[in-house]
């Protein structure tokens, strides 16, 4: 097993390899703790969370450092175009209207990036539902900018990481994703997210290998 991930990882190293640094939903009504009551995380888990916010916003200094293009996917949910999927899944209603708890509604301060946010010039994806790509131009902007593979970071690991990351794989991108750079609202979800990432999707690693990893393919 050590012998494949050495040459995954010298393929992301190889000359000319240009990473880029995907950013997934960290906004407030998915990391800032006052908001968080309702997914009923523990203190472990609140922990967790902080410290996965602090070490993206660190993968987002790096990135900016090293040349590696950051894009940030964000959720933002339209009152006027209610996911109806969604409210089946979770409510069992169809055709509800979006509920007034609905997360990151566009416009509200719930939608925000929390603790950090995107430079002047870094692009911006907004989505309606779990993937970064879905129904967004997330693909077309990676291409542009001749983007080879990607660390996929941000919340959560079980969900909007995990389908990002899932649809960049099956796009032809490899992907890794730093566990300490994602989180779950329960400490056993995120334990298992991170063996499903990697048994079908992504290598994981964590910030400091990222970081490394950017280094080398930058010489």
């Amino acid at each position: 097993m050590s012998d494949l991930r050495d040459r995954q990882l010298a393929h992301l190293t190889r000359p000319g390899s240009r990473p880029a640094l995907v950013v997934v939903d960290v906004q407030r009504d998915f990391a800032d703790p006052d908001r968080l009551r309702a997914y009923g995380p523990t203190d472990a888990a609140l922990a967790a969370l902080d410290q996965a916010v602090t070490r993206i916003a660190d993968l987002v200094d790096a990135a900016r450092a090293a040349d590696v293009p950051v894009v940030w996917v964000e959720l933002g949910s339209d009152p006027g175009r209610p996911w109806r999927a969604g409210n089946w899944l979770r409510g069992g209603d169809y055709d509800a209207l979006m509920s007034p708890d609905e997360p990151c509604v566009l416009g509200t301060p719930g939608a925000e990036w929390y603790r950090m946010g995107p430079a002047e010039g870094e692009p911006r994806v907004v989505k309606r539902a779990y993937s970064g790509f879905l129904g967004t131009d997330l693909e077309e902007r990676l291409h542009a900018a001749c983007c080879d593979w990607l660390t996929v970071v941000g919340l959560t690991s079980e969900c909007c990481v995990y389908a990002t990351a899932q649809d960049a794989v099956q796009l032809d991108w490899p992907v890794l994703v730093p566990r300490d750079a994602t989180a779950a609202y329960d400490l056993d979800v995120h334990a298992a997210a991170l063996v499903q990432l990697g048994l079908n999707v992504a290598v994981i690693g964590d910030t400091d290998e990222v970081v490394d990893l950017w280094k080398k393919a930058a010489l």
